[in-house]
């Protein structure tokens, strides 16, 4: 399955498709949309429109009608191939999407303004120093780094938002991306000259 095979699947308007990764049953799938409208029924359905193509190669067929396990959290997955995980996200212009054999999440955001007051409530302290020690585009890329990180782990591990997000610790060294919890290991991308940022978990 390659770059112009799956624009061409997915039929629809958009800017570039990325093939991140796809080794082992892992295919992780980025796309930036054209359209800049904050229109979360067309994001989400752009969303899903990627899982058809990740799930297209193993074989599997996926439509509004495919039976889906709803997760105590909320969190879906495939009911008749449990050994198949995968999770979606979407933001204002864009769409991701990971399918793996682990216990996954993802997390997309469009870069915005720093957010103090959910930095408070989310970060751990030592968090909270890396982000005094920035300002400026600086200080709102590096917050989106950390919570998208901290949304794509809590989507694996299945809890999302009731999960508390100051419990769970990021930190970096050059590409690598350290975190307080054992047993994940993570990716992160940061597209357009850090327009977006995408972040992927996956429970090792």
């Amino acid at each position: 399955m390659n770059k112009s095979q799956l624009s061409k699947g997915l039929k629809t308007k958009l800017s570039y498709v990325i093939i991140v990764s796809k080794e082992r049953k892992l295919i992780l799938l980025l796309m930036i949309t054209l359209s800049k409208a904050d229109d979360r029924s067309s994001q989400h359905k752009l969303a899903y429109s990627l899982l058809r193509e990740c799930l297209r190669p193993l074989g599997i067929g996926y439509t509004d009608d495919t039976p889906l396990l709803i997760g105590k959290h909320g969190k879906p997955a495939l009911e008749e191939h449990p050994d198949v995980h995968f999770n979606v996200s979407h933001s204002s212009g864009i769409a991701a999407c990971i399918v793996s054999e682990r216990e996954c999440g993802i997390d997309c955001e469009k870069v915005g303004s720093y957010r103090q007051r959910v930095a408070e409530r989310v970060c751990t302290e030592a968090e909270k120093a890396m982000l005094a020690e920035v300002t400026g585009d600086e200080l709102d890329t590096l917050f989106f780094r950390l919570w998208t990180l901290k949304e794509a782990f809590i989507k694996a591990i299945g809890i999302g938002l009731a999960y508390p997000m100051n419990t769970v610790g990021f930190s970096f060294s050059g590409d690598e991306i350290i975190c307080t919890e054992a047993g994940y290991s993570f990716r992160q991308y940061v597209l357009r000259g850090g327009e977006y940022v995408v972040s992927v978990c996956e429970k090792l």
